[in-house]
């Protein structure tokens, strides 16, 4: 067993973090400047970015080969004491939530070498949050490790950027993701290769593409609809239904989450299953409910923003059969959808269209609403 299991396609990243976590063991005899205390990991989405940074983190806190299995399961847990996470529940991260974490940094570790504070998503924080943040890492405590997350180096602050030591990460291939779904999760050869593919080597899409019909249907359904736009009542019906296809995904991987979340808090707080909640209590159940409603909204625009990314598969698709490539495909299944709007459109409103998803998705980042989003996009495919 190793902490760096079931990353893939990051072998050189690996390296550099295999070799600072052995640093600060002495294992390997290497001088400390292998270590730092602040490290930036980017890399495109599904790229593995918060799976490399919990491994780094866990091989830090390992006390040895005879701890390592409590240690893995404490960290999948985030019940490790000495692990202090910050991820993004909301739409950007809240400056109190930084705060929070930055105070628990100058905790003395308790059971291991470093005390390991992670944030997923840096880029989401506004710049007053991040210069919360910039004084920690300024004046860092001795045995504590910032390890942040965030798709590029240019969306952190510049002064963020001068006090961390970057990784860059590379999406893996088809083949080395597919191989990782066999590998983890039994799935078929076909079935590996086709959620890789469409997935475009983004790994938890993938998962979800490999291990649930419905993600699938969903995103058939998405394309089949766009494909079919000929009017400006296709593309007001289409985007309404693209925004409820983001709605019910978002619901199918929150709804049984909440409701976990729900029961466990009710039993640290001492209700019993089905009984009436306290007056006393009544505010700690309703703070778990906003965050939940927070996380719903955070949910719905990262739906839309994968519905976006598959159209961009797609109307990629059509520029590259345009150009005469169509061996090389993404969205195979939908080849003669794909000849069909090639052969409507011309290369430049391919094109047009596809600077239309990017503005989209830059919408969407600055919260314009997604249906309003979504309906200015698909009035330019008409």
């Amino acid at each position: 067993m190793t902490v760096w299991q079931g990353l893939v396609g990051q072998d050189e990243a690996i390296r550099v973090l295999r070799t600072a976590a052995d640093a600060t063991a002495g294992a390997l005899g290497n001088t400390v400047s292998d270590m730092t205390h602040a490290w930036l990991i980017t890399g495109p989405a599904g790229s593995g970015r918060s799976n490399l940074a919990f491994a780094f983190a866990t091989a830090l806190l390992n006390g040895g080969a005879d701890s390592l299995e409590t240690t893995m399961a404490q960290v999948k847990a985030r019940t490790h004491p000495d692990l202090g996470v910050l991820t993004t529940q909301k739409v950007i991260i809240s400056i109190d939530d930084v705060r929070t974490l930055v105070t628990s940094s100058h905790f003395s570790p308790s059971v291991g070498r470093y005390r390991v504070m992670v944030i997923e998503d840096a880029d989401r924080m506004p710049e007053r949050t991040s210069n919360v943040l910039l004084k920690a890492l300024e004046e860092p405590p001795e045995r504590t490790v910032w390890i942040l997350c965030a798709p590029s180096e240019a969306d952190v602050i510049p002064t963020i950027r001068s006090r961390v030591r970057s990784i860059r990460l590379r999406m893996p291939s088809v083949e080395q993701v597919a191989q990782l779904l066999i590998d983890t999760h039994g799935v078929d050869p076909a079935t590996a290769e086709k959620s890789a593919r469409l997935a475009q080597s983004h790994i938890g899409m993938a998962r979800r593409l490999a291990t649930s019909d419905d993600a699938l249907s969903r995103r058939q359904e998405t394309l089949s609809l766009v494909f079919g736009i000929r009017g400006i009542a296709d593309a007001m019906q289409g985007a309404k239904r693209l925004n409820d296809i983001a709605v019910e995904d978002a619901k199918a991987v929150s709804n049984e989450r909440d409701e976990r979340e729900r029961e466990e808090t009710l039993r640290n707080l001492g209700v019993s299953p089905g009984a009436a909640i306290p007056p006393a209590l009544r505010s700690h159940v309703k703070q778990l409910e906003d965050d939940q409603k927070r996380r719903a909204t955070r949910s719905v625009r990262d739906g839309v923003d994968r519905i976006l990314t598959d159209l961009l598969s797609a109307f990629r698709d059509v520029l590259m059969y345009q150009l005469g490539s169509p061996s090389e495909i993404i969205n195979r299944e939908f080849a003669a959808e794909i000849e069909s709007a090639a052969e409507r459109l011309t290369p430049d409103e391919t094109l047009n269209f596809v600077d239309a998803i990017a503005v989209a998705q830059k919408r969407i980042t600055s919260n314009v609403t997604p249906l309003l989003s979504l309906e200015a996009l698909l009035c330019t495919l008409i």
